[in-house]
């Protein structure tokens, strides 16, 4: 009787411990405001092939042989070395969550270990990145449960992750997402992405929002189109190379803080310094702007770049900002949604290009996004000339194209970034509609001229 009371105790005590560990890793950050913080958040994608259409069809290449634990070890130690203390963000595929062979065996116990150790958060990213140019509404809510329901199994303790990666979501998923699976943070929007890679999605503001019903890259206006899952940015850009068209000009528009168009184009150097760049543009002037700022980044496990770029980047942002929150994309995502209940931000962002490739150094770009609208203003620093080269309304209807039907989702409004229209031609803003001058008025009527 005495040993099982002895064994009861013990089980009571170990399942203590467990509990108070897994409730300090699910929530702790309820006590950091989103006002007053520089935030840094990090995800890393581990597939078996770089586009995985559905649960058995890919497109592309297979990754298998840059998926090992070793690769893992040395990239999560590349991370503690330039930031301690982080906690980043995991996403398996559909095959990278049930590939039965060593690696991934090893790799998915190695990355349960670090939600433990680190605080890290694992989740899903379903279609590995894509899944609405591919597969119906339907299927994606089946692979969203079953793969989440898969990364529950694998860390244990009834863990459930608070967000999930996705590149691109429809709004009828993050509104899934949020009434069935409980998850109200999802990386679901690239911002500014055009004509390069597997699907298109412009038209949606930068720092998270609310998204609406009819579109995900539209921000919600009201309770009748509301969808409580916090919207993010995939990895944070560079303003002015964004604004072009895929590779336009022969330039990379999804240059900003990535490596791949950083440290894969230029090297450690030139690469490092385009990385600061954009990351300055929002802990600087943003932070001044907006009294909190975000940077994001992925870096996929798969990339052949030499991980101590990554130490030497996230030692130079603690160095240059010692306060910054360094914590999961979930986190980040319920701190902003503890703050915001609904779209009521008024974002602003203003840089001067770097001069490395198309971050013109001759111009200057000013952006105004809130729920109603985004606008973008781009000035010649030669002529001291300033165009709006995009207006975007968000209280005009919006419709979703069919899921599995096409790779061009875009939210294009009265005159886009990409100039791929003929009314995308840079005007002045008095040239815009009376309609769009009279909504601009009510937010910022300084910019316009006075009827």
């Amino acid at each position: 009787m005495i040993k099982l009371m002895k064994k009861f105790i013990f089980a009571i005590y170990s399942a203590l411990l467990i509990c108070s560990a897994y409730c300090s890793c699910a929530n702790p950050v309820k006590d950091i405001p989103l006002m007053g913080n520089r935030f840094l958040t990090f995800n890393t994608i581990i597939r078996v092939n770089q586009i995985e259409v559905s649960r058995n069809k890919n497109v592309g290449e297979d990754e298998r042989t840059w998926h090992t634990p070793d690769r893992v070890k040395k990239f999560r130690e590349a991370i503690e070395a330039g930031f301690p203390g982080a906690r980043i963000t995991w996403a398996f595929s559909w095959l990278a969550l049930h590939d039965t062979s060593a690696n991934y065996l090893q790799i998915r116990e190695l990355v349960a270990g670090y939600h433990y150790k680190y605080g890290d958060e694992v989740t899903f990213i379903p279609g590995a990145y894509f899944s609405n140019a591919y597969n119906s509404i339907d299927q994606v809510n089946r692979d969203l449960h079953d793969g989440l329901a898969k990364v529950s199994e694998i860390v244990g303790r009834n863990y459930r992750p608070l967000s999930v990666v996705a590149g691109f979501l429809a709004s009828e998923n993050q509104e899934y997402l949020a009434k069935v699976e409980g998850l109200h943070v999802c990386q679901g929007n690239i911002w500014s992405q055009y004509a390069i890679d597997n699907q298109d999605g412009d038209g949606s503001v930068s720092y998270p929002y609310y998204p609406s019903k009819e579109h995900f890259c539209k921000p919600v206006q009201g309770e009748k189109d509301f969808i409580d899952c916090v919207n993010l940015d995939g990895w944070t850009m560079d303003f002015l190379a964004a604004r072009r068209e895929g590779f336009a000009e022969g330039f990379n528009s999804r240059m900003g803080v990535g490596p791949i168009e950083t440290l894969g184009k230029f090297g450690s150097k030139i690469g490092l310094e385009e990385m600061m760049h954009t990351t300055a543009i929002h802990y600087d002037k943003g932070f001044e702007l907006n009294g909190f700022a975000w940077v994001t980044n992925c870096w996929e496990l798969c990339l052949p770049y030499d991980v101590s770029d990554l130490t030497r980047w996230l030692d130079e942002i603690k160095k240059r900002w010692p306060n910054t929150k360094f914590i999961t994309q979930g986190e980040f995502g319920m701190v902003w949604r503890k703050h915001y209940k609904t779209n009521k931000f008024n974002y602003r962002f203003e840089e001067k290009g770097s001069g490395i490739d198309g971050s013109d150094v001759d111009k200057e770009i000013r952006w105004f996004m809130n729920d109603k609208f985004r606008l973008a203003l781009l000035r010649d620093l030669k002529t001291n000339k300033e165009n709006v080269i995009d207006f975007t309304n968000y209280t005009l209807k919006a419709k979703e194209p069919v899921s599995g039907s096409t790779r061009n989702w875009s939210l294009m409004g009265e005159i886009n970034q990409k100039q791929t229209r003929i009314q995308d031609k840079p005007r002045h803003i008095e040239d815009l509609s009376e309609d769009a001058k009279l909504l601009i008025r009510k937010y910022y009527p300084e910019l316009t001229k006075q009827q």
